[in-house]
């Protein structure tokens, strides 16, 4: 960490100051000297992983914890009290003082089928339900084709979630969420089927359901569907924004990183996005970008002007690599290369008044994956 930040829990300490101590974290990720604090962290599975929720400075973040480089980190958690509380110190210093999101209840459920709820959906942040409704690839299927830093067969392999989550199932565990832990909003994640629509018609179908059982704000995300026409057809069904994820932005490093998902060109992602933006509106279409796996800041801002002009957010979190995957010991971007990206994107967005907080639902919504809130100011 900076010396100069001089973080002490009892020192006046600058928004700036604890923006940069989330962005430090979130890149050397953090070790706990009582792993089982505060709602249990997850391994392996689709989407964000090997983190644990932790709030600094009232911001909910989600930190690596289960990482080469958290093992390492300079950032110890102490053992919390009894309302989550604890220390964060850095080596033997204590900086400031964090909290650990309780466990959420409806977890503890399970459906009238009898599966249980934590197999269906899990907690992102401290109030954000998310899924993958279909736990399957085309993408994972051959580690030729596979991202390299994907690891969404692990947790079905684990036992801890099933391969297709059904809309009443999905319905069932929603309106539990919302009624035993003030969930506000869900993303709908799916692997890509072999199927024209890339998913969407199975997000659609999970969509409507949930929306019949509970008013909640959904995102969807997949791959860019083969027709336009299915942005309709979201929309209809009751979902409030979608996602489209580049994940990585220059060609070779995509044809190195995601050989399978790089068949689908950015410049498909950018007519996909435009088709969505005109159904959606501004700022409610996003799309997920992995720094640290090869694109230069430079290439990363440059694609995210063009993100922004069209309407997109462009959601940059830093990478983190997973236990079992191809890429597991590629090192996490440093806190300056985060900075570098974060700072000036900060600045684009606010400039075009596209904020995370004006997003319906979804990842750029809960923002616990990035610090980049922080930095639009």
């Amino acid at each position: 960490m900076n010396a100069s930040m001089n973080l002490s829990p009892v020192d006046a300490r600058t928004e700036r100051q604890m923006m940069e101590l989330r962005t430090e974290l979130q890149s050397a990720g953090l070790r706990l000297v009582d792993p089982n604090a505060g709602a249990a962290s997850r391994r392996g599975g689709a989407g964000p992983s090997d983190h644990k929720a932790v709030t600094v400075d009232g911001v909910t973040i989600m930190v690596p914890v289960h990482t080469s480089s958290a093992w390492n980190s300079p950032f110890v958690a102490g053992v919390p009290d009894e309302s989550g509380a604890s220390a964060l110190m850095h080596g033997s210093i204590p900086i400031a003082n964090i909290s650990f999101p309780k466990a959420p209840r409806f977890t503890q459920l399970q459906t009238l089928d009898g599966v249980p709820y934590s197999h269906i959906a899990t907690l992102h942040g401290t109030d954000v339900l998310a899924t993958t409704v279909l736990q399957t690839c085309i993408r994972y299927e051959s580690r030729k084709k596979s991202c390299k830093f994907c690891a969404i067969g692990q947790s079905l392999a684990a036992g801890r979630t099933i391969a297709r989550k059904t809309p009443e199932q999905l319905a069932e565990v929603a309106r539990a969420a919302v009624l035993l832990d003030g969930v506000r909003h869900m993303v709908l994640t799916t692997g890509t089927p072999p199927t024209s629509d890339r998913g969407a018609q199975i997000l659609c179908d999970s969509a409507f359901a949930i929306k019949a059982a509970v008013d909640l704000p959904i995102q969807a995300q997949c791959e860019p569907p083969d027709d336009d026409r299915w942005f309709e057809r979201m929309k209809a069904s009751g979902i409030d924004t979608v996602g489209m994820h580049l994940e990585v932005v220059t060609p070779e490093v995509r044809a190195s990183v995601m050989p399978g998902k790089a068949s689908v060109p950015v410049s498909r992602y950018m007519e996909a996005f435009r088709a969505a933006v005109a159904v959606f509106g501004r700022g409610q279409v996003s799309t997920y970008i992995l720094a640290g796996l090869g694109d230069t800041a430079e290439a990363i801002l440059s694609i995210s002007r063009e993100l922004i002009d069209i309407g997109v957010y462009p959601f940059v979190v830093p990478f983190v690599p997973i236990s079992g995957t191809p890429l597991e010991d590629h090192p996490a971007p440093t806190p300056e290369f985060m900075k570098s990206i974060l700072v000036p994107l900060g600045a684009m967005l606010r400039d075009a008044q596209m904020r995370s907080a004006d997003i319906k639902a979804g990842c750029g919504k809960c923002g616990a994956c990035s610090s980049l809130a922080s930095y639009e100011g």
